[in-house]
């Protein structure tokens, strides 16, 4: 916020909007920012508090709170900084035009405009911020995660050990393994862009359940007590579900062939603790419905091969607009074909018992 202030106040060319032409790479350029320049992914906070929503006194008055309103202040403090950029630069240095920005020797952008703004103290803070702001967020990704490896062992779905917690209740072991994990993933990513826009996708994925999470729900369980009720719920439901492929679409093939290898180890991981569960018998076994999964396998190989047939990354052979009408189509489609498959509602009801059920942690 700070360097929003101190750059605009002896800054501003507001002819900058309209002067020096508009969207440069067009709109393949701007669908192609949303997932791969850290656009979704600064507005992603409101996960962590989700996953860690068990620590909270009052989950059905904070949940929404939290998750509104830290996208709202994340949009909100980004479209500043967005357009204080645009009309901070002196004309002169788009002088060939927005696609041959540059600043020679300088590593990312807002230091290289405080440079050229002759704010080279600024640029500095900047430069340090890049290394204590990722740092932050790795320790709010790493504890978050830990929670979901917790949460997964207690619902039979990962060995024991990742329940234990130490005196103040924090799930140790899965901690150190998060952590591990977290930093092995660096290697096949040469770049942070390249990272984020995976972990873009691998988010976005991972969100793109709850729409189809919700039509079951209202589906199978209309009359159930929730303390949340989302409004148009039927109509904003598939439409998030579309939203979200498209996000993921938008990454490009490059990110999501290594996200495939991600999901198959993930499935491979899954199945074996499954099958190692069942064979001994164990009493909280995880009980996989194929029926009611009969989608996914068809939806991850669908979204795979739109994405290596269009033209974000891929062989180009589905043309723009024309892509987004297939993923529309294939989504609605996926959408209401997982609805109808889901599980029983007394299935559904006995896993949320299942859940619901509290256990002492273990130390």
């Amino acid at each position: 916020m700070a360097a929003i202030f101190i750059i605009a106040a002896g800054n501003f060319h507001p002819g900058n909007f309209t002067e020096h032409g508009f969207a440069p790479f067009g709109a393949h350029g701007v669908l192609s920012a949303v997932s791969s320049s850290g656009i979704i992914f600064a507005l992603l906070g409101f996960e962590q508090a989700i996953q860690l929503a068990g620590e909270s006194r009052d989950p059905a008055r904070d949940l929404p709170r939290a998750t509104l309103g830290s996208v709202a202040i994340g949009a909100g403090i980004y479209v500043l900084l967005q357009v204080v950029f645009i009309v901070a630069l002196p004309p002169a240095s788009f002088a060939h035009g927005w696609a041959k920005l540059d600043y020679p020797g300088i590593s990312g952008p807002w230091a290289g405009l405080a440079t050229l703004l002759g704010l080279g103290w600024l640029s500095v803070v900047l430069y340090l911020d890049a290394v204590v702001s990722p740092g932050g967020t790795g320790l709010i990704y790493t504890t978050a995660t830990s929670r979901v490896s917790y949460g997964l062992a207690r619902n039979g779905y990962a060995p024991k050990i990742f329940t234990r917690t130490d005196a103040r209740g924090v799930p140790w072991f899965g901690l150190i393994v998060s952590f591990v994990t977290g930093v092995v993933c660096f290697l096949p990513f040469p770049s942070w862009q390249q990272l984020v826009g995976f972990i873009t996708s691998a988010s976005v994925l991972m969100y793109a359940g709850a729409p189809l999470a919700y039509g079951v729900f209202a589906d199978r369980l209309p009359h159930r007590a929730r303390p949340y009720r989302l409004p148009g719920g039927n109509v904003v439901s598939p439409l998030s579900f579309v939203v979200a492929d498209l996000i993921i679409y938008w990454s490009t093939w490059d990110t999501l062939w290594r996200l495939g290898v991600a999901i198959v180890l993930g499935y491979v991981l899954l199945g074996g603790y499954a099958w190692y569960a069942t064979r001994k018998g164990l009493p909280d076994a995880p009980r996989l419905d194929w029926r009611a999964a009969q989608w996914l396998p068809v939806y991850l190989l669908g979204m795979g091969v739109i994405s290596w047939q269009g033209g974000f990354g891929g062989q180009g052979h589905i043309g723009l607009w024309w892509d987004i009408l297939v993923i529309t189509v294939f989504s609605l489609a996926i959408c209401y074909w997982a609805r109808a498959s889901a599980s029983r509602p007394e299935e559904i009801e006995r896993s949320i018992g299942e859940v619901a059920v509290t256990e002492a942690p273990v130390h």
